[in-house]
């Protein structure tokens, strides 16, 4: 398997994502280089589960691994079912606080060695982190190298069906953003066809409070 390059850690581990999570509120923003602003709902990642979480813990199997954990809210859920679970996110702000709430969790990007490669029951992509990287596909691939046979990806999209990769920046509303990086967001349709063409089978796709989800098995060469 060909790992691309992991994004910039610097670029999650940049001031104004560190103060949200201290701080558990935003605003924060995803700043586009064409201007555009996406709102990012620190809150709700620091929150618990809500229904549309619960609704993705139901389908995990086996031994979880959290790709981009954020503050942790699916870890720690997971551990107080005692469910195994890790969490994996590239701020140390994140990871700390992943830990504070009961939860394991590991400061490292999905692009770097990881434990129990090829043995993970499932793994998590939310709260957007399908553009982790700014290549679904090349994310796809790795998460399929992770998995264990039969293991399920389950991914959150965009509630719209959107196919786009850009630049963006981390902004407090400031005026100060942090640095560069590469991001990207895929819509339900968008993401099963890039899944299909990937070696993926879509197993299940539903949406919950307006926010749409994607259940994936990657199939035996």
């Amino acid at each position: 398997m060909t790992v691309t390059a992991a994004p910039p850690a610097h670029a999650w581990t940049a001031d104004p994502y560190a103060v949200a999570l201290r701080a558990g509120r935003g605003p924060l923003y995803l700043l586009r280089a064409d201007g555009r602003r996406l709102p990012l709902d620190v809150e709700r990642w620091c929150a618990g589960p809500d229904v549309a979480d619960l609704s993705v813990l139901g389908h995990c199997r086996g031994g979880v691994l959290d790709i981009g954990c954020g503050p942790g809210r699916m870890v720690a859920a997971l551990a107080r079912a005692d469910h195994p679970a890790l969490g994996i996110d590239t701020a140390p702000a994140a990871v700390a606080r992943t830990r504070d709430s009961g939860g394991a969790a590991l400061l490292a990007s999905v692009f770097q060695r990881l434990p129990a490669e090829g043995r993970w029951g499932s793994a998590l992509l939310m709260d957007g982190n399908l553009g982790i990287g700014g290549d679904p596909a090349a994310l796809l691939r790795r998460v399929a190298g992770l998995l264990a046979p039969g293991g399920l990806l389950l991914a959150e999209t965009a509630a719209t069906e959107v196919d786009e990769r850009f630049e963006a920046r981390l902004d407090a509303g400031s005026g100060v953003a942090g640095p560069a990086f590469a991001w990207a967001r895929l819509g339900p349709g968008a993401l099963r066809g890039l899944a299909r063409r990937g070696g993926w089978s879509p197993v299940a796709q539903w949406t919950v409070a307006d926010r749409a989800f994607t259940a994936l098995r990657h199939r035996e060469p």
